[in-house]
């Protein structure tokens, strides 16, 4: 296993739609195992393989209680709205923004042995599936972002003095980010 490093949000691969996986092989294997290591050593909830500079259908991530290994992964349907609104990126060092998430997912995918699983995710993880899965698609958060902000020091000092709204962009003015 290896650390890789991470893709920077001004490179255009970020950009690419990543391809499906049809090989449920050895390389599959290791890269699974090194994205779990890149992810863990610089304390992501997620990762995506375009982010390693991989573009294959493939994302680590743990989010709730476990982790798991997420392959030509399919939202199939969304619910509610995620009252967890701030969100960051191992791509985009420094920043974090608020983004609209659905509440709940029904997601099918593939395990590293090529075994389907389908499954229904909420809160967290519900936002960082779909969050990795736009990252598939070539989208960053900062692309579906209503306010974005320099850091989270600077995110808890707006929210501490008031100046936030409590849960996105219910009382932002038009245009504000």
């Amino acid at each position: 296993m290896a650390i890789r490093n991470i893709v920077k949000y001004s490179d255009e691969l970020l950009r690419k739609i990543s391809k499906p996986v049809n090989e449920f092989d050895d390389r599959l294997g290791l890269l699974l195992d090194d994205m779990r290591e890149t992810m863990y050593k610089y304390e992501g909830a997620g990762l995506a393989a375009i982010q390693v500079g991989v573009l294959k259908r493939v994302f680590v991530m743990h989010a709730g209680k476990e982790y798991r290994e997420c392959i030509n992964p399919k939202i199939i349907k969304t619910e509610g709205e995620n009252k967890i609104k701030i969100e960051g990126c191992l791509s985009v060092p420094g920043k974090c923004g608020y983004v609209e998430r659905p509440e709940k997912v029904w997601v099918e995918y593939q395990d590293r042995t090529g075994a389907k699983i389908s499954k229904k995710f909420t809160g967290f993880e519900a936002k960082c599936f779909c969050h990795e899965s736009d990252h598939l698609d070539g989208i960053l958060y900062t692309d579906k972002a209503t306010k974005m902000f320099n850091d989270r020091d600077e995110y808890n000092r707006q929210k501490q003095s008031g100046d936030l709204p409590k849960y996105g962009k219910e009382n932002l003015k038009k245009g504000d980010k």
